[in-house]
């Protein structure tokens, strides 16, 4: 038992400082929601518009290189720091390629935007501007990721947690200046947010990489010299063990996304009452997934270290760690439903709606909470090709189709409107932790030396 609880202290100890980070990124979106929505609905609606579209392209690459946190965490276990600069600058390269490849979709957003139905011309103007001014922090936003990732592989997830909130800070006086148009600068309106963001990006990653290279922790993670060409060998690995969670976390965005327009045509009231739902849920999800963030670190790290069994209590840890938080968050949720429904509308219709929701929210809670810790402890395994098998059939074979039929189908039950997609995430969602748990037993199974093997890839 004392090994448990030793683990989990180390354990929050790292997912702590993730959590505020995670809460100052999400806070950035709120304000430029806020601030864009002061100069008119029409710049708010396109800023939203713009996110539903950078949102997934971004967490696609985000999700390429998390390959690199248990790279990183292995090596640093197994007393082979010297290989980890190679690795960080390889995933610089990586980083350095999707963002080419990020700036051209979103560059060419318009044809997409242009497709939507009976959308608003001034709206899908300003939202192909939000657009072309957001490309350019692709890079900045992906080589602070290398960085925050090489730091967390070391279990240094304080730096994220201080470039966060300073990212957070700088980003409320220039989108001041970029959207009402102070210091000579032009009113941008909800192009400025934009602007604001990929300036902010690139100023979290100069600070991020200043520090790195001036941490005393970090002194002997450093090549000789100053330039080092592509490692297609490294590549190819760190894409290899990536894309399938860049993928997962793709199919996940992209699941919500396309819930969010199936619910569109059930009126003003379900829709609202749908995003307060989704949008309170959403902020909930910060906790498991930074557990499953510190999760990936210490599987990693104990893995490197050449102890199987470590790893085990770490992985175990984390999912007993993580349904505690779900309890307190599902009673949480439950008992202050019609308060928070309130705090973001008043329409009694729409309170009503939301709160009936988070009872919803309040049950998946815990199988969200196993699904997203099970993935950071299977990335700290180096199995992330499961991850996707099991993403895709959960969340697009199981819970979309059921939610549709459940949602706005007879065949089943009389349609359920947006409660019946909620049904769905929970079906989603809880094959999902289902197969997690099934992985990740099946994996400690393995010989002890044939897991160590696998982890050393």
């Amino acid at each position: 038992m004392q090994k448990y609880l030793t683990e989990a202290r180390q354990l929050l100890a790292l997912a702590i400082p993730v959590i505020l980070a995670q809460v100052a990124q999400t806070s950035m979106g709120f304000v430029d929601t806020i601030m864009a929505g002061a100069v008119s609905a029409t710049d708010m609606a396109a800023v939203a518009v713009g996110t539903s579209i950078w949102l997934p392209a971004i967490l696609f690459g985000h999700g390429l290189l998390l390959a690199l946190t248990p790279t990183v965490a292995q090596l640093n276990g197994s007393g082979r720091r010297d290989r980890i600069a190679h690795q960080v600058r390889q995933a610089y390269w990586l980083a350095g390629l999707v963002s080419l490849l990020i700036m051209l979709v979103l560059y060419n957003a318009g044809y997409m935007i242009a497709a939507m139905h009976g959308i608003d011309p001034k709206m899908a103007e300003i939202a192909v501007g939000y657009l072309h001014a957001l490309l350019w922090s692709a890079p900045g936003y992906l080589f602070f990721q290398v960085a925050r990732n090489q730091c967390e592989g070391l279990s240094k997830t304080k730096p994220g947690m201080v470039l966060g909130f300073i990212g957070l800070l700088v980003n409320i006086p220039v989108n001041y200046i970029f959207i009402y148009g102070h210091f000579g600068m032009p009113a941008l309106g909800g192009v400025g947010c934009g602007v604001a963001t990929a300036s902010v990006y690139w100023v979290m990653f100069i600070l991020m990489k200043a520090w790195v290279k001036r941490a005393g922790s970090m002194r002997d993670i450093k090549l000789a010299t100053r330039f080092d060409a592509p490692d297609w060998k490294v590549l190819y690995r760190l894409s290899g063990l990536g894309l399938p969670v860049a993928l997962a976390l793709f199919f996940e965005v992209t699941l919500f996304a396309v819930v969010a327009l199936l619910v569109s045509p059930l009126g003003i009231v379900k829709v609202a009452g749908h995003q307060i739902a989704l949008n309170f849920s959403s902020l909930m999800f910060v906790l498991p997934m930074s557990l499953g963030v510190a999760a990936t670190i210490r599987v990693g790290f104990r893995l490197g270290q050449g102890s199987a069994e470590a790893a085990r209590v770490a992985a175990w840890t984390a999912q007993g760690v993580g349904i505690m938080m779900a309890a307190v968050t599902a009673t949480f949720t439950v008992i202050f439903r019609e308060q928070i429904a309130l705090l973001y509308n008043d329409n009694p219709e729409v309170v009503t709606l939301a709160a009936q929701l988070m009872l919803l929210a309040a049950i998946y809670q815990f199988s969200d909470s196993i699904q997203v810790i099970g993935s950071g402890i299977l990335r700290g395994y180096k199995d992330t090709r499961s991850i996707f098998f099991i993403t895709f059939i959960a969340y697009w074979v199981l819970g979309l189709p059921t939610g549709y039929l459940l949602g706005m189908t007879d065949w089943v039950v009389p349609a359920m409107g947006p409660a019946g997609f909620w049904c769905g995430f929970i079906i989603g969602l809880t094959s999902s932790a289902i197969m997690m748990i099934w992985r990740m037993r099946r994996l400690q199974r393995l010989p002890a030396d044939v897991i160590l093997t696998r982890a050393a890839r």
